[in-house]
């Protein structure tokens, strides 16, 4: 049976895949427009291209989420049942804010518009828009598949909390946090482009994860200067302590605003459970469906105010991303 560790790899490996294959998509499509017209044509087929790719590739991570979380707890020594089933498609659609997907997805054209006001070339815009569109892309997949897990940690009783991995290469905010534990609902601090993950624990026990000291060690001395700088990487290597050189939470944040739009119409799953249960809804002028007045919570949202996992997993079926 694979270990705890080998596990986390190979789930490491299969979103880092599934982010590389959703870029090489997006790389393809940006490739067909131009900065005269690429507002419209992300607000277009294109545009709608890559957001169908990113919303595959946060759907595909979250469908392995649940079987992650149960192949960890058998190697643990723990029960591979779950309370409830996850929902895969809860999780896509959704940007890293809460907010819609197609409107993050959109900003690399503003990008454009402002790298040509600031007299960039328009091939110089449009490598910038790439670049921040492959940012957004990868963000988004990566904080699907971090939020999917914790639902699945949340539904599995066995499992207690989760410890922070981290992969090298990695900058120095992340680097200072490998080995940290935490709850198992406890938000995940991350920045753009952040690849960590979560190792699922049965027990409060660290597993065989690396340490700040022993990813440092593990770099290159170019490596060590480019991420900690010049005098943070003497200090490091004269023996200061690497979490006191580097300040952890620097650009860090918890992803998710408090509620999303997403599945709140009246064809959403969760809309259709606010339906049922006799909720209100409106159209708005421009809109092709109405959706439900009751705003529909995020996970990370649902972990901070509920008490406990009884209500957690009330308000996470509630919100239709378990059933």
């Amino acid at each position: 049976m694979a270990t705890p560790t080998e596990l986390g790899r190979t789930r490491y490996q299969q979103v880092t895949s599934v982010i590389r294959a959703v870029v090489e998509q997006v790389q393809t499509l940006w490739k067909g427009m131009s900065p005269a017209t690429v507002e419209d044509d992300l607000g277009g087929a294109a545009g709608a291209a890559i957001v169908e790719a990113v919303a595959g590739g946060q759907l595909t991570v979250a469908d392995a989420a649940q079987a992650y979380i149960a192949a960890q707890m058998a190697a643990q020594g723990g029960s591979v049942v779950a309370e409830a089933a996850l929902v895969a498609a809860a999780f896509a659609g959704i940007a890293p804010d809460g907010g819609p997907l197609e409107t993050l997805l959109f900003l690399p054209a503003i990008g454009v518009r402002r790298r040509l006001a600031a007299g960039l070339t328009p091939e110089e815009a449009m490598l910038g828009g790439l670049a921040d569109m492959a940012m957004y892309a990868s963000t988004a997949i990566a904080d699907t598949a971090r939020s999917a897990d914790q639902v699945g940690m949340t539904a599995n009783r066995s499992c207690v909390a989760y410890v922070r991995v981290v992969q090298l290469p990695a900058c120095s905010r992340c680097i200072v946090l490998s080995g940290q534990m935490y709850r198992y609902s406890e938000g995940f601090l991350r920045h753009p482009r952040c690849d960590c993950q979560t190792l699922p624990l049965r027990e409060r026990e660290w597993p065989n994860v690396p340490t700040p000291q022993q990813l440092f060690d593990r770099m290159s001395a170019r490596g060590q200067r480019r991420v900690f700088t010049v005098a943070g990487a003497e200090a490091i290597r004269a023996g200061a302590d690497v979490g006191q050189v580097v300040n952890a939470r620097r650009g860090m944040s918890r992803p998710g605003a408090a509620t999303t739009t997403e599945g709140i119409t009246r064809r959403g799953l969760y809309g259709a459970r606010m339906r049922r249960a006799g909720g209100g809804f409106v159209r708005y002028p421009g809109q092709r469906y109405s959706q439900s007045t009751t705003p529909r919570l995020t996970p990370d949202a649902i972990f901070r105010q509920a008490s406990g996992r009884d209500g957690q997993l009330e308000l996470l079926r509630r919100y239709g991303y378990i059933v």
